[in-house]
């Protein structure tokens, strides 16, 4: 524990560090979303051995119980982000990525298990979605690295959109209507913004030891972009 404050008391804002020290970050921070990606995919896989799993979940995408769901899931997510933040300790930092990443793994369970059993090209929809989320993730990336453009202007417009999306998400699952293909593209571009507004941000809000919330932070953007592209290759299938 003393080890861990001393580290977090020798670090240092990103901002004023060298720039080999925020390559070295950066280096870490992706290192991190990656390896988020392949223990996305192991939780995932285990989870869909479990034909109770797979039940109950496909049985809570029913009305009131989705919005349980999703709360309970936004409770999960908070209580991630806010340790991952507070805290020095990276055993607790790395404790709280790895709940979030099985929060998005059962949250997942009901659609790729729909596409991959009840769709003729499931598994070419799910491969699709991957490698198109990977390819934007990764150009929305570059483009901030590469032109070291500042994204704040997004974060008014990304919370207001992020809460007309809650909103008309709550309204479909109580109403019980269709939000369409162009709902999924508009969080589409929600989820791209917020990537392109995380990255620019990471210099400004990161020390040098913050690598872990950080990515946890890409993570759950880079989640929202595949669900939502999913859900459009789900559409034309």
């Amino acid at each position: 524990m003393e080890n861990n404050f001393e580290n977090y008391q020798s670090s240092t804002h990103l901002s004023v560090v060298s720039e080999a020290d925020r390559t070295a970050f950066y280096k870490k921070t992706y290192g991190h979303v990656a390896a988020g990606v392949l223990v996305f995919v192991l939780f995932e896989y285990l989870l869909l051995q479990s034909e109770t799993i797979v039940n109950f979940m496909l049985s809570m995408t029913d009305g009131y119980k989705w919005l349980l769901l999703l709360g309970g899931f936004m409770l999960v997510t908070t209580y991630a982000e806010s340790t991952a933040m507070k805290t020095a300790d990276k055993n607790k930092q790395y404790l709280a990525y790895a709940v979030y990443i099985l929060a998005q793994a059962v949250i997942f369970v009901p659609m790729i298990y729909i596409a991959m059993y009840y769709m003729d090209s499931g598994t070419e929809i799910l491969q699709q979605a991957a490698l198109v989320t990977l390819a934007l993730f990764t150009g929305l990336t570059a483009v901030v690295m590469l032109t070291n453009k500042d994204f704040s202007f997004l974060k008014a417009g990304l919370t207001i959109g992020f809460f007309i999306a809650l909103g008309l998400i709550i309204a479909g699952t109580l109403f019980g209507f269709n939000l369409g293909l162009w709902f999924s593209v508009g969080m589409c571009l929600l989820a791209g913004g917020s990537i392109l507004y995380q990255t620019s941000q990471i210099k400004e809000k990161y020390t040098t030891e913050d690598y872990i919330p950080a990515a946890l932070g890409l993570f759950a953007s880079l989640m929202l972009l595949f669900w939502y592209i999913l859900r459009i290759f789900m559409s034309r299938d």
